[in-house]
């Protein structure tokens, strides 16, 4: 009879297991990944500084022009007659949305006119992950700029315009929030962008589409019937998002909670187009 014996197993004769990749694809590294590549572009340096250049820049010039004015005694007319130290600070918004805006749209645009999103896309297989960490990450960007940039262009004109009736300080009522406000317009500003551009995959789509969202369709609206406009206008982008941070509000103009649960609305839309598009569509 003979008999079988188990040899026993050494490292050298036991039998290899694959080994597992050294790294795994996480929320915190798509994060890692995508604020990596936003500073690498000169771009973001260039067009953040136009932004906060914008949004201070215009701002200090109109609250000069406005004490210009009231010294001089000059006429002027009915905006700046009743215009406070928040308004003045803030002129520059509208310049500093276009600015945070296409940038927006050349984070996502962008990758797909140099063909590297299909790098990202074989990085990070799962897709959504990459949209969802290229708008928080620029939106949080955008924030923090125009935000600064806010209080910064408010404490120079509020300097400027110091002894007038448009004086004011960050200790009056609806300063800080106004502020507040126009920081987070205009990171939500910056996200619609980054939706845009990976809904349209073209840079010049998407700016288009963002200029005219933003500026040419209320023009459009007030071409309709007195009547149309005013169930239209208070829900369109710019002026639901101007009544986030607008310091007091007529009867026609959101509240600044409602506007900001429109404008929120609005950039959930964006952000859902994209994301269909990019789970349905080669790239």
């Amino acid at each position: 009879m003979s008999t079988l014996t188990a040899t026993p197993e050494t490292p050298e004769t036991a039998p290899a297991t694959p080994a597992r990749p050294a790294y795994r694809v996480t929320g915190r590294r798509v994060l890692a990944s995508e604020w990596a590549k936003l500073w690498s572009l000169r771009s973001t340096w260039i067009t953040l500084g136009l932004g906060l250049l914008f949004l201070v820049a215009f701002g200090v010039i109109a609250a000069s022009h406005y004490k210009s004015n009231l010294d001089s005694g000059r006429h002027m007319d009915r905006d700046f007659a009743t215009a406070t130290a928040v308004s003045l600070s803030l002129f520059g918004t509208n310049f500093a949305q276009l600015a945070l805006g296409v940038l927006g749209v050349l984070v996502t645009a962008g990758e797909y006119s140099t063909g590297m999103i299909r790098s990202t896309l074989a990085a990070v297989p799962r897709r959504l992950p990459v949209l969802w960490s290229k708008a928080a990450v620029y939106g949080l960007v955008a924030l923090v700029v125009a935000t600064a940039g806010a209080f910064v262009a408010f404490l120079v004109g509020s300097r400027i315009v110091s002894g007038t009736p448009a004086a004011m300080g960050l200790g009056h009522a609806g300063v800080v929030r106004s502020l507040l406000g126009a920081g987070l317009y205009l990171g939500l500003v910056g996200v619609i962008g980054t939706a845009l551009g990976a809904l349209l995959r073209s840079v010049a789509g998407g700016i288009s589409v963002l200029v005219a969202a933003l500026m040419l369709v209320p023009g459009l609206v007030s071409l309709l019937p007195t009547s149309w406009q005013g169930d239209i206008d208070p829900y369109l982008p710019s002026h639901a998002g101007e009544s986030i941070f607008a310091l007091t509000h007529d009867s026609t103009a959101l509240s600044p909670s409602a506007g900001l649960l429109v404008f929120l609305a609005w950039t959930a839309l964006a952000l859902a187009g994209a994301a269909y598009r990019l789970l349905r569509s080669d790239v």
